[in-house]
């Protein structure tokens, strides 16, 4: 049976590393992204070209109609999921709690928390066992920001993260038994796009110092973490994190 993936957020950073490594260990790809449908498109090339399989499909993970759609077409051209990877995720500017508006809490929370369950919902209805599925595998992208906090930067990002962890140890238990494993991955200080989304592009180099292995990290070195997770390799773990941080 081949194995199927969902990478959402999948055309840059993180959940492009994943993509193209996933291929590689012989999945079938979904690139799920939001806007930027030519990023989406090379990932989904560059994999077509090494001699896998893979699509991109346009949703917003927050949005429920856009998370149905996102399935019914892995359904109809790839076939039923096997591995979900909850990647997709936003951050807003830097800023202090106190500044915070409520629409910038709900474009977050939207996106990072809701968006993973709604995703993870679509996931066990194709996986259980008990409802006609062959099991697989979910993985999760928190951060350790859910352990630091992010005091003065991303608390409500944080805070989101936090909420991914739980989702995380209540799902494994709850499915376990039919067929289904969850465990997340806990990044931190990855060099990727999404520091300028939070206005400071350079903010590994402010940082580093502060990291036991005084460097970033790289995206591969996350996916790796996200495939072994996936495999059977890890077949008797689940409600488990990986932090891959530097030692922070």
């Amino acid at each position: 049976m081949e194995k199927i993936a969902i990478v959402t957020g999948g055309s840059r950073g993180i959940g492009a590393a994943t993509a193209y490594l996933a291929a590689e260990r012989g999945y079938a790809v979904c690139v799920n992204y939001l806007y930027n449908s030519e990023a989406a498109q090379r990932v989904v090339d560059s994999i077509q070209q090494q001699g896998g399989n893979a699509i991109a499909v346009a949703a917003d993970i927050a949005c429920e109609t856009e998370v149905l759609h996102l399935f019914k077409t892995v359904d109809e051209q790839l076939g039923r999921v096997s591995a979900l990877v909850n990647n997709a995720g936003i951050l807003e500017p830097q800023m202090r709690v106190e500044n915070m508006s409520a629409a910038r809490l709900n474009q977050v929370f939207m996106t990072n928390i809701t968006g993973s369950f709604l995703c993870a919902r679509e996931a066990v209805k194709r996986m259980s066992t008990k409802q006609g599925g062959s099991g697989g595998s979910i993985v999760n992208v928190s951060s350790v920001a859910s352990r630091l906090g992010s005091p003065n930067e991303y608390i409500d990002y944080a805070a989101s993260k936090g909420a991914i962890d739980t989702l995380t140890i209540g799902l494994a238990k709850e499915v376990a038994e039919e067929g289904i494993r969850v465990n997340a991955v806990r990044p931190g200080f990855i060099d990727t796009d999404i520091h300028a989304s939070g206005g400071e592009p350079n903010r590994i180099e402010r940082v580093k110092a502060s990291i036991p292995l005084k460097r970033g990290g790289q995206a591969i070195e996350v996916a790796q973490a996200i495939l072994w997770l996936l495999s059977d390799e890890a077949s008797y773990t689940t409600g488990a994190f990986i932090d891959i941080a530097g030692g922070k």
